[in-house]
């Protein structure tokens, strides 16, 4: 049974840092998937901010243009872990971020339903 879950969300004040972990158990970590960062908003659609696929060799990154410079993706094969390092956050950051896994297919889909495995959420709240 795949699995994801999140850890390491909280409260924090603008310009604070944060990292989010995701823990994947009942898969591992391989060159066919997709492993990305989403949140959503209240009254706002889920988005896609980051997203890595690493073919064995080499790591390909793709971050939403809202947090580029800030973010920082990366995973850890040998712990089935990918991270979200958040850095110089925004109070637009608020959200419930998720962690998600999908088929690679020639790239990173931006698309929700393209990912077939999900985590339930971290809450991210920034205040100012």
């Amino acid at each position: 049974q795949v699995e994801l879950m999140e850890s390491g969300g909280g409260t924090v004040q603008e310009g604070s840092s944060l990292r989010l972990s995701c823990a994947a158990s009942g898969f591992t970590f391989g060159k066919d998937q997709c492993l990305a960062w989403f949140r959503q908003a209240p009254g706002k659609e889920r988005e896609r901010i980051a997203a890595i696929h690493n073919d064995g060799k080499n790591s390909d990154y793709d971050y939403d243009n809202s947090v580029k410079g800030r973010f920082t993706i990366s995973q850890d094969s040998a712990k089935n872990t990918v991270y979200l390092q958040m850095d110089n956050l925004k109070s637009e950051d608020t959200a419930v971020y998720y962690c998600a896994a999908a088929r690679w297919v020639g790239s990173c889909d931006i698309r929700p339903r393209r990912y077939g495995a999900w985590g339930l959420g971290s809450q991210v709240t920034v205040s100012s």
